[in-house]
Order: structure tokens, then sequence, then C-alpha cells
């Protein structure tokens, strides 16, 4: 939100009052809390007729340091709050020099001159990162009388902001107002359906607006050389996060707000849907599986969208009859067939169901001020909310579910949950304002808890449109509703990428598109996307995306590379361990994996997935490609052509390829198994190794399937033309020297050298050359 009209003047009806100076400042063993006028103070009847904002510093973890700012502070707490994991430890040490007096954290430390104009300074590992300056802390009236605490962080030049949620604007955030406030907008607005008010740049910083409702930023674009974010409050709480690095800021901020769980492996293969208003019954479902199986594409899971549930009464989770007439029996011979089950669900009661009748006379749905149950005739006729404010409807809901997972139904599609009402009564008195945004935390746990409880842990997996900060803990997320179009394809990655950025680990989009009908080369450059994404699915609204409608060729790459990601297994799947341990996302921005190369910084239409593998998907019809490649030699894991980095690169590619290019010295393992995601990885894997330097080392660890620990781990080493692989596992494994022109004691492959080593070999001795 934007307060002033230019350097000079403020906007029609804006008041503002900033802080001008510290009038006194209190220090305890772990807190300092400073008392700061809006008007200069030089004689004792300065103090009177006028407002005293205090501002509370203190740490919550190491390398963070929170700071509040309060006008009155006499409101009553409003709910609901982040759930946030302080670390419990405080290592915050606060020095008084003078006037001078400096909060520690870590290597993150708050300075302010408590006898200068207000300043505060915050440096991380002895640099400065950013500072409130002049006009950095305050308030702001309006002509309605409403009331805004806000606060300004300084840019240095040529810094760059990243995040604030799935957002399919340009990646970075500078120039951009942002409204931190939940909505069904698409992939090509401004809008966002997961809005998280946490953003880092590329200066070894992050910031977390500690507030569940609406938070606006103005990223630059009304005092272009800060980062302004209001709330409509009386108080105003936000966290600085040090990292230096991008993943080390991540870290940092999701051990605050948390990490995701690991999702089960076969969540990882490939989800086929009956796509959304389609006409489709048992038999059109059994077709569809029947010829995926003839076309060999392996099938992991099936969705069931929307019409499974009788017409007018979603969602009460009725199977409708005339279309499954014995949904038990279908269930199960999907599942005969090795399949999961997957239905979509929202939190939403059409007034035809009975479930509207039960839910209104338990006190179970959304009322109004006045006791009614608020209603409208949007996407669903007299629909009304599950108020998941009261655990009684949580339970209630939960048990709803319930019977379907008895049924067979292994995972829910959490849709919707954005455009909440805010003139309602919440069951717990929650603040509308503030429910808002974080009733799709609220319904997206009741769904998640459900299936832990049932399913057991790791095997609980959602496919949810809507989040909020904290969300992560919760996976997966999908990219929302998006155009059949090139454009869309990119915009859809532009919007994973911040969600990343987000702190979030696990991401995927409609393949093909939601809305229209791809051609087929859409089709074919979307399906590869899709299948180097952490999830993968197959989705539409008013057509199928079963590959035989866009051609032979559409079958084949889409068998290629569902296969090429279960090979992959191993190594992605290590990327998700990755992600519930230190919150660093499966796919990646190139900033976060190089953030010193200046030219990655602004990449959005490439990533890297996992540590090793860079993708740059094709955007084009006739295939051309352009990407950026940093330091180092690369190697095009589908082809073996090894290329020269730091610079650009444009290339044209059949269906069959794309830049799927491995860092120099990346060892990567490649699982033995092609048509299921979820196998022993470390039985028989093989280790490709790409281009390593003389004198390195590369450490492969083979994850166990439950992500408690290793099942294998390989030590590569180079020295001079020899390469040396160790291990202790007792499994048959392999080493592919991916670009050596002889075996030399291997035999020869299409990529390179193939050694097999076979069940209990300890040590393996090959040479480059």
């Amino acid at each position: 939100m934007k307060f002033t009209d230019g350097y000079w003047l403020m906007r029609p009806g804006v008041s503002a009052h900033h802080a001008v100076s510290v009038a006194d400042a209190v220090v305890t063993d772990d807190r300092l809390t400073l008392y700061a006028p809006v008007s200069r103070v030089t004689k004792r009847g300065d103090t009177l007729n006028g407002p005293l904002l205090t501002v509370d510093c203190w740490s919550p973890a190491e390398g963070v340091i929170g700071v509040r700012t309060t006008h009155h502070g006499g409101r009553a707490p409003r709910r609901p709050e982040f759930t946030l994991s302080p670390s419990g430890e405080s290592t915050v040490r606060i020095v008084r020099e003078g006037p001078a007096i400096e909060l520690i954290s870590g290597e993150l430390s708050l300075k302010v001159d408590t006898e200068a104009p207000w300043q505060l300074d915050f440096s991380g590992g002895g640099r400065a990162l950013t500072s409130v300056g002049p006009g950095g802390t305050g308030f702001a009236t309006d002509g309605d009388d409403r009331h805004f605490m806000l606060t300004q962080l300084s840019l240095g030049v040529g810094e760059s902001v990243y995040g604030l949620g799935e957002r399919f604007t340009p990646l970075v955030r500078n120039g951009q107002s942002v409204d931190i406030w939940q909505a069904d907008g698409g992939t090509s607005s401004e809008q966002a359906y997961k809005n998280v008010p946490f953003h880092l740049t590329d200066r070894g910083y992050g910031v977390f607006v500690n507030h569940p409702g609406q938070v606006s930023y103005e990223v630059g674009s009304e005092s272009v050389g800060r980062v302004q974010f209001s709330v409509e409050d009386q108080s105003l709480e936000f966290f600085v996060v040090y990292g230096p690095t991008p993943k080390e800021i991540l870290a940092r901020y999701t051990a605050l707000t948390g990490r995701p769980a690991l999702p089960p492996d076969w969540s990882f293969g490939l989800w086929l849907s009956t796509s959304f208003t389609t006409s489709y019954d048992e038999a059109t479902v059994t077709r569809f599986v029947t010829r995926m199986a003839e076309a060999d594409i392996p099938l992991s899971v099936f969705h069931f969208d929307c019409f499974w549930m009788r017409e007018y009464q979603w969602s009460d989770f009725v199977w409708d009859p005339d279309v499954f007439p014995d949904p038990v029996g279908m269930l199960a011979r999907l599942k005969a067939q090795g399949l999961r089950i997957c239905v979509w669900i929202n939190p939403y009661i059409a007034q035809k169901s009975p479930l509207f009748a039960e839910g209104m006379a338990l006190g179970h749905l959304l009322k109004k001020p006045d006791g009614d149950v608020w209603q409208w005739d949007r996407w669903q006729a007299g629909m009304a909310l599950v108020d998941f404010t009261s655990p009684a409807a949580r339970d209630w809901y939960a048990g709803k579910l319930r019977l379907l997972l008895d049924q067979g139904v292994d995972c829910f599609k959490t849709d919707f949950g954005e455009r909440v009402p805010v003139d309602v009564a919440w069951h717990d008195g929650s603040d509308p304002e503030r429910m808002h945004n974080y009733y799709t935390q609220l319904y997206n746990e009741t769904v998640f808890d459900l299936l832990r409880e049932v399913r057991g842990e790791g095997e609980a997996v959602v496919f949810a449109r809507s989040a909020t900060a904290g969300g992560q803990r919760l996976p997966v997320h999908w990219g929302g509703d998006c155009e059949s179009s090139f454009e869309a394809m990119a915009e859809s990655l532009r919007g994973g990428l911040s969600l990343g950025l987000s702190g979030f680990g696990f991401w995927s989009h409609d393949i093909g598109g939601f809305e229209g009908t791809p051609t087929p080369a859409l089709f074919k450059r979307w399906v590869q996307f899709g299948l180097l994404s952490s999830h993968s699915r197959l989705h539409g609204s008013r057509s199928y995306r079963v590959p035989w409608d866009y051609g032979d060729e559409a079958v084949a790459v889409t068998r290629s590379f569902t296969r090429l990601k279960h090979r992959l297994m191993p190594y992605l799947y290590r990327a998700a361990v990755q992600a519930g341990e230190a919150g660093t996302p499966v796919m990646r921005a190139m900033v976060l994996e190089f953030p010193d190369d200046p030219a990655c910084r602004f990449l959005d239409r490439q990533y890297m997935l996992g540590d090793d593998l860079l993708v740059a998907p094709v955007f084009t019809e006739g295939g051309t490609v352009e990407y950026y490649l940093p330091a180092g030699t690369w190697t095009n894991v589908l082809t073996g052509e090894r290329i020269p980095g730091r610079g650009w690169r444009r290339e044209t590619h059949g269906f069959d390829t794309l830049p799927l290019l491995a860092r120099e010295g990346a060892v990567v393992p490649f699982g033995a198994v092609a048509d299921r995601p979820a196998y022993d990885w470390a039985d028989g894997v093989t280790l490709g190794v790409h281009a390593p330097a003389d004198g390195s080392t590369a450490v492969t660890a083979i994850p166990l399937p439950d992500g408690s620990g290793e099942a294998a781990v390989f030590t590569t080493r180079r020295s001079g033309d020899e390469i040396v692989v160790e291990t202790a596992s007792e499994l048959p494994w392999n080493v592919l020297l991916v670009g050596a022109s002889t075996a030399r004691g291997g035999t020869s492959h299409p990529l390179g050298a193939l050694h097999s080593c076979p069940a209990g070999t300890p040590r393996l001795t090959a040479h480059w050359s």
C-alpha cells in the first residue's frame, strides 16, 4: 500500500508519523526495548500530546532478530497466529557502549545509536545488510480512520528481492506492489494462491513479517531504494533472518516456521486425472488405465476430479451412483493394478447436500455476525464454509474423509481455500481479516493430520492449491489454473521457483495446462518439464490429458520421461530429504544454487533439480531454447555432450531431449528400475560420474525410502586419470564414466564407459581417458 504522493507529499487523507529518535532504551538479559517519539523532543513540554512508539528487539534463534513496533498496546490479542518454533536456546548478547547498543545473535547484529536520529542497522558476518532509517518505522492513518503500521528496510544498489509466495510475475520482485491476500486468480495475474510474507535478497538476509492477515509490500515501488511492508493494525512484527547464503536463509526461516514432511516415494510417480468438466465414468477410467499399461507408460496415482460427487452437492464426499455405482469395487480393481487413488475435495458444502443441514445443526458452518450461516452461489449453489476454527467441526469434516480412506482412497487434492469472506464471525473469535489468509492452513492441516493418522507417518500427501507461511509443512502444492500455452508454462515455472524461495520444498503443475487444449508440441514440452518436477500430474479442465490424444510421439515422450524420472528416484529422493532437513526446495531457482554468479540472479526459465542437475524447459513450438550455464564443464545427461560453462547457449531440441545437464564433478545415482518410483534404489544403482576435477572427492548417499538414513554411501575420488569409488554396500552397483572415451576394464556405453561391480564389491578403480 502506498502512502506517499512522490517524494514530498502524502496521498489525500493520509497522515503519517515516524520514529525520529530514541527517548529511552531498556536493556534486559535478552531483550532491548526502545521508546521512540515521532517528533523532535528538545524540551520537557515536547513529550506531551504526541505518540511514543515502543520497539521491542529480541532473538528467537541464532541468526534471527525480531523487531516489534507498537503504537497503542491496549488491543486484545488477535487470532490466529502463525505457529513458530523458536530454538528455545537464546544465544543473544546485548552490548552497550556509551550511546551505542548492539543486540547480537550469532553472526547477525542489530545496532542503534540512542543519541542519533532514528536508525536500526542490521549487519551479518561483519557486513552491513540493511537498515531502518528515517521514515522507516511508524504508522499512518487514512481518510477512513484506518490505522496502519509500517516499516521500510533499505535496499543496496543492485540488490534483488525474491519470494513472497507463489507469484507468477517476474521472479525478481523489485518494482512490484504485492498484497499478501489469498485469491483465486489463476497463473496469469498478479494475484496468488499461496501468499507468504517472507522475502529474501541476494545480500545475505531474509525478512519474515509475522502477521497472518493482509500485508502490503512496496518492493522498491514507493521508495525505490526500500522495501516497505505495512499492516492494518496497532503493531507490526518482523524477523530479519541471516544467511549468508540463500540456502542458509531458508534453513533458518524454515526452522522457525516449519519444514516439510517427507512425501511417500510413490507420490513421485506419474499422476493421471479424469480432468475437470470432461465426461467420465468407471469405463472411462478403466480405459485410461488400461491404455496407459498397453502404452508401457508407468502410472502411480489415478485422480478423480470434482464430478466423482453428485452435481450441486459438493463437497459431501458421496460418490455419484449414476456414474460410479460400485466405488469400493472400482477402487479395489484399480489398486490391484498397483495404483494409488486421489480424489478431489474442497472445504465448502453446497446447500443441496444433506451435509449442509447436518453441519448447520451441529454449528460446524461459518456464520455471519448475526448468527446466520454465510452463503453464496459461486462455485456451488448456496454453499457454506466449514469453520475449521472449531475442533468439533474439524473432527466432523475429518470423519467424513475417513470413510473415503476406508473405501481405498489414499490421498486428497485439497482444492480452493482462497476466497474466504471477512464479513463473518468465527467459532473461536478469530479476526476475519487474519483468517482470510490462514483458513487454508487449518483446512490442509485437518486433511494432512488425518492421512498421517490413518495411513501412517511418511504416507501422508495432499495436492493443495492454497497456502500461507507454514503451509510448507503439508506437501504437496501445485500451481493452480494455468492456460494451455507456452506463456502459461513459463509463468507456472516462475511461480514454482518463487514458492521454493519462500520455503516450500515440493511443487507441481498441470501438465499441458488447465484451461484450453494444448497443441501436441506444447503437450510434449510440458511433459518433459512436468516429469522433471518434484511431482508430476496430467490434468486439464475441458479436455483430457491422456498422451494418445496428442499423437504417438506424445505417448513415446511420456513413456520415456516417466521412466527417466523413476530411474532418477535415488537422486530425487535425496533432494526430498534435503527439503525436510534444511528447507532447500527440490526445484531451485538458479540464484539459490549459484548466489555468487550475477547472471543467475534474474534467471526464471531454468532451474536446478536437486544439487547437480540443471533443467531448461523448452518454451517454443519449434524446439529452440536459450539458457545460461554457470562456470564449469556441464554434461547433457541425455546425450553425453559436454559443454563449457559461464555463458549463454541457444539450441534446438527434438521432443526426446532438452537441456538436462549435470554440473562438473556431479555423481548422479540412477536406479535400476524404470517402471515404478518405489523400489530398492541401492540395488543395482548406477553412479553417473560427470567430469570430475583432478583431486576432487564426491560423496553420494542413496536414501532409505522413509528418509531415516542411507541405504548405501559411495565415495568417488579422482587422482590424475584414476577414478576410485568405495562403498560398504553389499548390493551390486555400477559406475558410468560419462564422456570417457575408452572403457579400460569396463564396457562401452553410448554415454561413456560402464563398470559393473558384483554384490559385496567394496572398491572400484577405473581410468578416465
